[in-house]
């Protein structure tokens, strides 16, 4: 892996990005792709501008200098505490190799610099929904089931 770089995305990074997010969900959701290409990549590119300059973080992985993977970390404000502790944490999404430099160990090394950039900004928690053949590799970083956490969905199915 002597040719691996995992480095923080910035703004040159988004037509790579975007184009990483339409591979992504089209391996994932494949005929059920309902949007055109160069239109999604397009409003895609416009949405990372936007969110890279706020509150989101993006880590980039390439080999022999093409991005091949990526992984993005949301700082969600946490309501202020009189209790010592960290006001913000993190919720991990978007991440994704490209199936031709998967097990390769690039999904820890990015899942690497997102925990590291955690702990370096002293957020309080990490969150992650993961997919069933992402939580392995979760687990494997210490990710693991929280005691209290609940969930509804309300969006319509």
């Amino acid at each position: 892996m002597s040719d691996v770089v995992i480095r923080r995305a910035e703004f040159d990074d988004v037509p790579a990005l975007a184009a990483m997010r339409w591979r992504f969900k089209v391996e994932e959701d494949g005929d059920e792709v309902s949007r055109d290409e160069e239109q999604f990549i397009s409003e895609c590119e416009g949405w990372l501008r936007t969110r890279m300059a706020g509150p989101w973080r993006v880590w980039l992985a390439e080999v022999g200098g093409r991005p091949c993977g990526h992984v993005f970390l949301c700082l969600v404000e946490k309501v202020p505490s009189p209790n010592p502790g960290s006001d913000e944490l993190g919720y991990v999404t978007n991440f994704y190799v490209t199936p031709e430099h998967r097990n390769r160990g690039l999904g820890q090394a990015l899942l690497d610099e997102a925990t590291s950039y955690a702990r370096a900004h002293r957020l309080d928690t990490l969150i992650v929904w993961p997919s069933e053949r992402s939580a392995p590799l979760y687990r494997r970083c210490g990710f693991g089931r929280p005691d209290e956490l609940l969930e509804q969905p309300v969006a319509p199915r």
